[in-house]
């Protein structure tokens, strides 16, 4: 009797392995993102806004070279989905793929971003202190917690923002501040706290970081 419950209880363990094996197989493999197809992408649809390597010459436009892919594919998702509103990005990325989107976010996060600058003497030290340190008696909190003391954000959770456009900065955290970009929490909650001045001092402050 206990020669036949160890054999059963080895068949059963055998069973399990192989579903096991089987299980692992069967389950879904992200795909290697494609730059060669990514590249040919930003160059018909994203480069006249963006530039071909994602470093934008339009102030009002980001700058996406070197941005952490997951970040940007999250953005493409949320434009597409319509969670995050912009009417021109909204159509674009309704056009992509999930492989589309990641090999565009991946041909980008390859190209090196150039560098950006401060041009606000006179509100540099506000910006600095905002980004560096927050408005404590306001619980504003710094930007450099999430996003680095050098800008360079944290992969999968923060984007990167040094040299990003200090018109496109402002812009984003006026739109986080009166409601019109709604995704993402945290950030409707630290802009909601912060006046023009103060957005304006850190959206110049980040331009510069490098």
């Amino acid at each position: 009797m206990k020669s036949m419950t160890k054999f059963l209880f080895a068949a059963f363990a055998s069973v399990l392995m192989v579903g096991s094996v089987f299980a692992a197989d069967a389950a879904p493999k992200a795909e290697k993102p494609d730059l060669a197809k990514g590249e040919a992408i930003v160059a018909g649809v994203c480069a006249a806004c963006h530039s071909a390597d994602g470093n934008s010459m339009i102030p009002l436009n980001p700058k996406l070279s070197q941005q952490h892919p997951e970040y940007t594919v999250k953005q493409l998702q949320e434009f597409k989905s319509g969670k995050r509103a912009n009417p021109v990005m909204s159509g674009f990325a309704s056009q992509l793929s999930d492989a589309d989107m990641r090999n565009v976010a991946y041909f980008l996060a390859s190209k090196p971003a150039a560098p950006g600058f401060a041009k606000e003497k006179e509100t540099a030290g506000l910006g600095e202190k905002i980004y560096r340190g927050g408005i404590a008696d306001r619980q504003i909190a710094a930007c450099a917690g999430c996003h680095s003391p050098n800008g360079s954000g944290m992969p999968a959770q923060y984007p990167r923002l040094s040299g990003q456009h200090a018109d496109y900065t402002a812009s984003q955290l006026t739109q986080f501040r009166d409601g019109v970009r709604k995704n993402s929490l945290q950030m409707t909650q630290v802009a909601a706290k912060m006046n023009d001045r103060e957005i304006k001092a850190v959206a110049d402050y980040i331009a510069g970081l490098r």
